[in-house]
C-alpha cells in the first residue's frame, strides 16, 4: 500500500523512510538531495505507520531555522496537534528544557540564566586583569576570544577544569592532551594561567547562577547518562546534520539512545566543514562501532544543480582519497559548464563579478533577480573589494552573517531587566539594568553592591532593594533615591511573571515604567531604528507566545509535585528526592520542602522566553530582513544550507583554499565543495594573479583543488563566461521552477546592458589609473545568433569530457577513487598579467591575446567568447567567424597542457596529468595551541599521483 506521504519519493529516500525503527539508521545525504524531505517523512511514518507515540519521538537540529522548517513540513504531514508533541529543536534547546526540569538532579537551580558569548566574554576580561602584569613581564597577551574559544574546546571533550589542570601536571596525559584535545603545546606559564581562568570562569558563573552554551551540553550529557530514567519516555532518536556533532553532542546522543537504541541521523561527510569548533565527523564510524547493527542508506540523487556544476563539485571532493565514496546524479541538463577565471588583481575580479550579474540579468530578461546572485568568501576579511565594485555598480547587496538580532545593545538592554526579574542572583544583567536608562549610578557604586552581595550571601538585587526599602545602610555617595527608578519597575515586574504574565505584556509595561523610548531619543542618534529593534522584539516574544501556547498554561497545568494557589512554598533537596518516583514520561515527582519560592522551580512564561531568546541564533537584524533583493556576500561556512540560482567564489587561491591557517586541508577541500554545491544553475569560479597583502601586492596562484582537477579533466571548466542561449535560459528557468523568459524582453534587455555598459569602469583599483572600454553602437554581435549556439549536441559532448556515463535519465558522477592528487614537486604557472588597451579591440586582436592565455580552451566551448583576462569578456562575445581559431588545438604547448594518462575508476575512464614540471605545492598547516600558533610545516597528505 503506498501511504500519501510517501509520494514523491524516490528509491532511495523510499527505503530511508521505511526502513526499520528498530534497526539504526545512517542516511547519508548528498547536497540537493533532499535529505530534509526524508527526514520528516520517516517521522510522519513512524508515527502514522510504526504506532510511536509522537511525545517519544526525539528530533534534533543544529539550527532553530532548521527546526522551524521540519516543524513546518509536519504540520502539513501529520497536524499542529501531533507535530506539537514530539521533542523537537536543537541540541542547546533541548538540554535547557530537561535541565529545568530536572536541575537538582545535576545541582543546579531551575531558574539559571543561559549566559551569552557577550556576557561570557565580559567575565574573562575582568578574570584576566589578575593575571596581566605577570603575563606582561613574559611579553604575553592573551585576548578574552583566545581564551573562551580554548575553553570551548576543552568543553566540548568534556574535560572539566580540573581534568585540564592533571594533564599538565601529568607530562604523558599532556602529550595527549595535546594531540587529541588541543589544549596545550605553548609555555607552561599560558597553560597553566588558561586552565586558572577556566577555573576560576566556571566558578564565576556558578556563582551567577548561570550556564552558558557549552555548559548545557556537559550538563545534559550528566543528566542523561547518570539518571537513564530521564530518557527513557524516548523511542526513537532523529539527529540532523550529524556531521557537524561534537563529542558531547554525540555522548547526548548516545546516552538519550540508550534505552532502546533506536537511532536515526542524517548527514553527509562531504559537507563537514566545522573542525574549528570540534565537530568530528569521525562521529560517523563511531557509531557504527558504538550500533554495530547500524544500516548506511546513500541519497545521491541531487534535486539542485545541473549537471556541469554537480561534475565539477565531485571532481574538487573527490580528490579526498578518504572519503566514503558517493556519486552524485541529476535529472537535469547539463547546463553551462563553470567558469573558471584569472585576473590580474582583486579589483579587476570584483568589477568582473559586478559586470557579470547585471549581464546575467539582461541575458535572462530579468528572470533572475538581485537576490538570485551569491558571492561566497573564504574570509569576511576579501568582502571590501566586492562591496566597492558593486556599490559603484549599483548593485544592492547585503553581508549576511554580520550582527545577529539578539546582539544590539537596545535589545540586549530590555532582556537584561527580564533575566535580572527571573534570576536575581545573574550579576551580568543586573550590572547592566541598573544603570539604563542612566541613573548617575556609577561603577564604584554598582561594584561596592556586588561586594556586600557577595559578603552577605545575597543576590545584587536583594542588596539593592534592602538599601532602597531602608532595611540596609546606604552606600557613599548615597544612592538609595537613584535607585527608586530600578527598584520599583522591578517589583512590579516580578509580581507580574510570578502570576503568568505573557512576556509581551511584561516588555510593554517595563517600556513604559522606564520611559525607554524617551532614553533612546536622548542618547541615540539612530533612535527610530533602534526603537523599532525594540517592537521587533515584541513580535518575537509575541510569536514565541503562539507557538509555544501549549506549555505556558503553567498555573493551570503545574509540573509533579508542583504547589497550586495557596500550598505552601516548597524546594526539591537531594535528600527528599526519589529516585524510583520517576512516571512514564521520565518526570519525577518532587517532594514539597519548606524554605524556596515557586518561582525558582517552574518554568514561567517569562523563563521558557528567556531561553528561546538565548538560543536564537538564526534571527537578523532589522536590515537585513528589510529589503531581501539584494546580492548576498557572505562567508562559504554562512552560506551552508543555502543555495542560489547564480554562484561565484572569488579568490580560489593558495593560500585561501587551503586557507594558510587551516589545520585540516581535507576540511577545506570540502568547504569549496559546499561553495560549488550551493550553485542551481550557474557557478563562476576565480582568482588573481597578483593580491594587496598588507599594502603590498604579493603574487598569487591557482589554488591546487582547482588545479588537479582542471589538468586531469580540463572539460570540466569553461575559461569564459556562459553566453546563455534560448536553451540555456529554458534550462535555467526548469531548474528554479520559473517561467521561461520573453526572448523579445530578453533582446530589448540586452541591447539597453550593452548600450550602457560601454562606459563600464574596468577597475576600481583605489587611487590607480582607470581604463574604460567604449563599446561599439552595434549590439548585433552581443545577441546569440542562434540556438545553435549551443546545441544538444555540445551539451553531450562537455559531459563526455567530465567522464560521465548515462542511466536510464539520469546523468551520473563516479566519484574517482584513485589519487588526483598533485605531486609535492609540481609546479603551478600562474597566468601572466594581460595588459588591456582601453581602445576597442580588433577580432584579431581580440584572438592574439585570447591565444596567449594559458587558460585551456575546451574543445566543447558553447559560446564563443574571448579568453580570460581580456575586457572584451566581461562585456560582450565575439562573433562567431572569429570563434574557430580559439578552439583549434595548437601545436605549441602551454604550461596548461600536459599529457595525460587513462585509469579505470569503478565504472569510467578517468584521465590524470602526468607532470612534467618539478616544483612545490603549498600544504601549510598551522598548530594552535593555547593563544599561540606553531611553525607551519608541510602537509604531508599529499602523495605523487600512481
Amino acid at each position: 500500500m503506498q501511504y500519501s506521504h510517501l509520494q514523491d519519493l524516490n528509491q532511495a529516500q523510499l527505503r530511508a523512510v521505511e526502513h526499520d525503527p528498530n534497526i539504526p539508521l545512517q542516511i547519508l545525504a548528498g547536497p540537493g538531495s533532499g535529505k530534509t524531505k526524508v527526514l520528516t517523512t520517516r517521522i510522519a511514518h513512524l508515527i502514522s505507520q510504526r504506532s510511536i507515540e509522537p511525545s517519544s519521538i526525539c528530533a534534533v537540529t543544529f539550527t532553530n531555522k532548521a527546526a522551524n522548517e521540519m516543524r513546518e513540513r509536519l504540520s502539513k504531514l501529520i497536524g499542529m496537534e501531533t507535530t506539537s508533541l514530539i521533542r523537537m529543536g536543537t541540541f542547546h534547546a533541548l538540554c535547557a528544557m530537561f535541565l529545568r526540569r530536572h536541575a537538582n538532579l545535576v545541582k543546579l537551580n531551575g531558574n539559571f540564566t543561559v549566559c551569552d558569548s557577550d556576557e561570557s566574554k565580559k567575565i574573562v576580561s575582568k578574570l584576566l586583569k589578575a593575571h596581566r602584569v605577570k603575563l606582561a613581564t613574559k611579553a604575553i597577551t592573551l585576548r578574552e576570544e583566545a581564551v573562551l574559544s580554548l575553553i570551548s574546546k576543552a568543553k566540548s571533550k568534556g574535560h572539566s577544569p580540573d581534568d585540564v589542570l592533571d594533564m599538565l601536571e601529568d607530562p604523558s596525559k599532556r602529550r595527549k592532551a595535546q594531540k587529541k584535545a588541543d589544549i596545550g603545546s605553548i609555555s607552561a606559564l599560558i597553560d597553566q594561567t588558561i586552565a586558572t581562568l577556566y577555573r576560576d570562569y566556571e566558578r564565576t558563573l556558578r556563582d551567577n547562577n548561570s550556564l552558558d552554551f557549552d555548559d548545557l551540553l556537559i550538563y545534559g550529557v550528566r543528566l542523561f547518562r547518570d539518571h537513564r530514567k530521564v530518557g527513557k519516555w524516548c523511542k526513537h532518536i532523529l539527529v540532523d546534520e550529524f556531521q557537524d556533532t561534537n563529542t558531547m553532542q554525540y555522548e547526548l546522543m548516545q546516552h538519550i539512545a540508550a534505552a532502546n537504541r533506536c537511532v536515526t541521523i542524517v548527514g553527509d561527510p562531504d559537507q563537514s566543514i566545522y573542525g574549528w569548533r570540534s565537530a568530528e565527523v569521525e562521529n560517523l564510524q563511531r557509531m557504527r562501532q558504538d550500533f554495530p547493527s547500524t544500516i548506511q542508506i546513500l541519497l545521491e540523487h541531487n534535486y539542485r544543480s545541473t549537471g556541469s556544476i554537480l561534475a565539477a563539485s565531485v571532481a574538487i571532493v573527490a580528490q579526498d582519497k578518504s572519503r566514503i565514496p558517493k556519486t552524485l546524479h541529476t535529472q537535469h541538463a547539463i547546463g553551462p559548464n563553470p567558469t573558471l577565471q584569472a585576473f590580474p588583481s582583486e579589483y579587476e575580479e570584483a568589477t568582473f563579478i559586478a559586470t557579470e550579474i547585471k549581464r546575467l540579468l539582461a541575458a535572462t530578461g530579468d528572470m533572475l533577480k538581485w537576490s538570485d546572485f551569491a558571492v561566497l568568501l573564504r574570509y569576511n576579511s576579501l568582502s571590501r573589494a566586492i562591496e566597492s565594485a558593486l556599490q559603484q555598480q549599483g548593485i544592492p547587496n547585503r553581508v549576511l552573517g554580520g550582527h545577529k538580532f539578539f546582539e544590539r545593545s537596545e535589545v540586549k538592554d530590555i532582556l537584561a531587566y527580564m533575566q535580572v526579574i527571573d534570576n536575581p542572583q545573574f550579576i551580568p544583567a543586573f550590572s547592566r539594568a541598573v544603570n539604563t536608562p542612566s541613573r548617575g549610578i556609577g561603577e564604584k557604586t554598582i561594584s561596592e553592591m556586588l561586594t556586600r552581595a557577595a559578603t552577605l550571601n545575597l543576590s545584587p538585587l536583594e542588596v539593592a532593594e534592602r538599601i532602597y526599602d531602608e532595611q540596609m545602610p546606604d552606600i557613599k555617595p548615597p544612592v538609595r533615591r537613584k535607585l527608586k527608578s530600578f527598584i520599583e519597575p522591578i517589583k512590579n515586574l516580578r509580581k507580574l511573571a510570578n502570576n503568568g504574565e505573557l512576556p509581551s505584556n511584561l516588555i510593554r509595561t517595563l517600556l513604559d515604567l522606564i520611559h525607554y523610548e524617551n532614553h533612546l531619543k536622548k542618547t541615540q542618534p539612530d533612535a527610530d531604528s533602534r526603537w523599532d529593534n525594540v517592537q521587533e522584539l515584541i513580535n518575537f516574544a509575541r510569536e514565541f507566545e503562539v507557538n509555544e501556547s501549549s506549555n505556558l498554561q503553567l498555573p493551570e497545568s503545574p509540573l509533579p509535585g508542583e504547589r497550586v494557589a495557596g500550598e505552601n512554598d516548597w524546594e526539591d533537596h537531594p535528600d527528599e528526592f526519589d529516585h524510583n518516583a520517576f512516571d512514564e514520561d521520565g518526570i519525577a515527582e518532587i517532594k514539597p520542602g519548606a524554605n524556596s519560592k515557586l518561582a525558582s522551580h517552574r518554568d514561567t512564561p517569562l523563563r521558557l522566553f528567556l531561553q528561546a531568546s538565548m538560543l536564537s541564533t538564526d534571527v537578523q537584524t532589522q536590515d537585513s530582513r528589510a529589503d531581501n533583493n539584494k546580492v548576498t556576500i557572505t562567508t562559504c561556512h554562512a552560506a551552508k544550507g543555502l543555495e542560489w540560482p547564480v554562484v561565484f567564489v572569488p579568490a580560489v587561491e593558495k593560500g585561501t583554499f587551503p586557507s594558510s591557517r587551516a589545520e585540516d586541508v581535507e576540511e577545506e577541500r570540502r568547504l569549496l565543495y559546499v561553495a560549488c554545491t550551493r550553485a542551481q544553475g550557474l557557478l563562476y569560479l576565480s582568482h588573481s594573479t597578483g593580491r594587496m597583502v598588507s599594502g603590498e601586492t604579493k603574487p598569487q596562484e591557482i589554488s591546487e583543488f582547482i588545479w588537479v582537477v582542471k589538468r586531469s579533466t580540463p572539460g570540466l571548466f569553461s575559461a569564459t563566461p556562459p553566453n546563455l542561449s534560448r536553451e540555456d535560459r529554458t534550462l535555467l528557468a526548469s531548474v528554479l521552477h520559473r517561467d521561461a523568459p520573453d526572448e523579445a524582453k530578453v533582446s530589448q534587455r540586452l541591447e539597453e546592458h550593452y548600450r550602457t555598459a560601454g562606459q563600464t569602469s574596468w577597475s576600481s583599483r583605489p587611487g590607480g589609473s582607470t581604463n574604460r572600454y567604449r563599446q561599439p553602437p552595434s549590439t548585433s554581435n552581443f545577441m546569440p545568433n542562434s540556438d545553435a549556439a549551443l546545441t544538444s549536441t555540445s551539451y553531450q559532448a562537455a559531459f563526455a569530457s567530465a567522464k560521465s556515463y548515462q542511466s536510464g535519465t539520469d546523468q551520473v558522477y563516479p566519484v574517482p577513487r584513485a589519487p588526483l592528487s598533485p605531486s609535492r614537486s609540481s609546479v603551478v604557472n600562474a597566468a601572466p598579467r594581460q595588459i588591456v588597451s582601453n581602445k576597442p579591440h580588433s577580432k584579431a586582436m581580440s584572438s592574439n591575446i585570447a591565444a596567449s592565455s594559458t587558460a585551456i580552451p575546451s574543445t566543447t566551448q558553447k559560446s564563443a567568447l574571448p579568453k580570460q583576462g581580456t575586457l572584451a569578456s566581461f562585456v560582450k562575445p565575439l562573433s562567431s567567424s572569429s570563434s574557430s581559431s580559439l578552439l583549434k588545438p595548437t601545436s605549441k604547448s602551454t604550461p596548461d597542457q600536459f599529457p595525460s594518462t587513462s585509469f579505470s575508476a569503478g565504472s569510467s575512464s578517468l584521465s590524470v596529468p602526468t607532470a612534467s614540471a618539478p616544483g612545490k605545492v603549498a600544504g601549510v598547516k598551522r598548530r594552535l595551541g593555547m593563544g599561540h600558533g606553531a611553525i607551519g610545516y608541510s602537509n604531508k597528505k599529499y602523495k605523487p599521483p600512481t
